[in-house]
């Protein structure tokens, strides 16, 4: 019951939240705009105007990719944590954003004239190899796998593909190109990549929100997945192919953000609960506000220069994982 009013609160709420946290990061930036000058642009652009061009140009792509990429990570989490039943599992942790870092500094390297859309289906290919090299290592443990050693493996994977592609980097002398991808800065944002990535990020959260009921049988365990008729097998492969969808259009989109996909689903599954046909949709919201907010909070750090946005989600991220490790230990989600 009490589960429930929260969905109800944040389904009702969420467009106010969504529109005051895009509202407030179109306003402020390293140049203050007044709330006269953004519905003014809004309703009557002019192209001579500087302050216009920056809102437009700048201000709203940023804001936008933020709520996306926040929803997309989000989500790829809690689709994670529910397959694994896992509690540490997210995007980052479970080296599917490196991967697709990895394979990007790779295409810059062989193939530098890429086109957009060959970029994000490189991440793509590159969110699938990472997840299936970490799946592959934890399945080789002889007594089966915690949590906690799946984080671990993840995580030791993740820093051999980021050293790859440093040392690609440092030796094709692409280093500048690629800071972007690991040091996601979302005052980069290309409206026009956006845009040809947003149709991406809805089939994924499309496929996410039709796969809750599954998931959630899944994440109660063989047994009781197998006695609802559920096929585990297809649901996993399904799922796993969204978070590569999400994960990968964020990645090439902005970069390597990490703790996204591990803080917002537990801070959802404490608000609404465990059933993931409210945990998805509400992770989804919460995970956009969530990224507004913190790359809104990167422009006043070292104000009025920009701060990494993976700074400021590692400031709340890393404490959070500790916390995780030391409150459950090695216990499955149940």
């Amino acid at each position: 019951m009490y589960s429930k009013q929260w969905t109800r609160i944040i389904l009702i709420t969420s467009p106010f939240a969504i529109a005051l946290s895009l509202l407030l990061s179109i306003l402020y930036g390293a140049k203050h705009l007044s709330a006269d000058i953004v519905f003014t642009s809004l309703i009557h652009f002019d192209p001579g105007n500087t302050d216009h061009q920056i809102i437009w140009h700048s201000r709203i792509p940023r804001a936008a990719g933020a709520l996306l990429i926040g929803a997309a990570l989000a989500v790829s989490g809690a689709l994670m944590q529910g397959i694994t039943r896992n509690y540490l599992a997210s995007p980052s942790i479970m080296g599917v954003s490196d991967g697709s870092a990895f394979i990007i500094t790779l295409c810059m390297v062989l193939l530098p004239q890429s086109s957009s859309i060959e970029m994000i289906i490189y991440s793509f290919i590159g969110s699938a190899l990472g997840a299936v090299l970490v799946f592959t290592l934890a399945a080789m443990m002889p007594n089966g796998f915690t949590p906690v050693q799946l984080a671990i493996i993840g995580t030791v994977t993740s820093m051999l593909l980021s050293s790859l592609s440093a040392a690609m980097s440092i030796y094709f002398q692409i280093s500048q190109d690629l800071s972007f991808w690991y040091s996601a800065r979302l005052h980069q944002m290309n409206p026009d990549f956006l845009k040809l990535a947003a149709p991406f990020f809805l089939i994924g959260i499309v496929m996410a929100i039709s796969l809750s009921k599954k998931v959630t049988a899944v994440s109660l365990g063989d047994d009781i997945s197998k006695s609802l008729g559920q096929k585990k097998k297809t649901i996993k492969i399904m799922a796993m192919l969204a978070v590569i969808i999400l994960t990968g259009s964020a990645v090439a989109l902005a970069g390597k953000i990490a703790f996204v996909g591990l803080v917002v689903p537990h801070i959802t599954r404490f608000l609404v609960g465990s059933d993931y046909s409210r945990l998805i949709p509400c992770s989804c919201i919460l995970g956009g506000i969530f990224l507004t907010l913190c790359d809104l909070a990167s422009r006043f750090i070292n104000y009025p220069f920009e701060t990494p946005i993976e700074v400021v989600t590692s400031i709340i991220g890393v404490p959070f994982f500790l916390y995780l490790i030391k409150r459950k230990g090695g216990e499955q989600n149940g």
